[in-house]
């Protein structure tokens, strides 16, 4: 088990870290098997998407936003941040990734995104390979 750590910079966005999964795998020996991620935070999420344009990053979270307003939908919690806890529900806290020759099973254009809902944050990444 290790554990990525990734330091957002604003209150949404997304974070590509499919180099540091990449290197980790790298590290491990290991040829075959699954990549297993989950996300140690209730305000943020992993997902699996685009990473050749950066417009779809922002596509993503403008969709999310309009799905889930950060104010106006009568959110109770005190912390005023309830938005972020619905987009990390909606996002969800894991993925599954089977990796073969060494290498990830991504499409082409496919790669991992830490998905920052409440930032600016440091956020820990759990990563198992077997």
């Amino acid at each position: 088990m290790h554990i990525l750590r990734v330091k957002t910079t604003t209150r949404e966005q997304l974070v590509d870290i499919t180099r540091e999964v990449e290197t980790r795998l790298a590290r491990s020996g290991k040829s075959e098997g699954i990549c297993t991620l989950f996300v140690q935070h209730t305000t943020a999420g992993l997902t699996i998407n685009e990473n050749a344009d950066p417009d779809v990053s922002r596509d993503i979270l403008a969709a999310l936003r309009t799905l889930v307003p950060n104010n106006g939908m009568g959110f109770r919690h005190g912390e005023g941040n309830s938005d972020a806890h619905v987009k990390s529900s909606l996002v969800g806290p894991s993925l599954a990734i089977p990796f073969s020759n060494g290498r990830l099973a991504l499409g082409t254009w496919q790669g991992i995104y830490l998905c920052e809902f409440d930032g600016p944050r440091d956020r820990k990444v759990v990563l198992s390979i077997g």
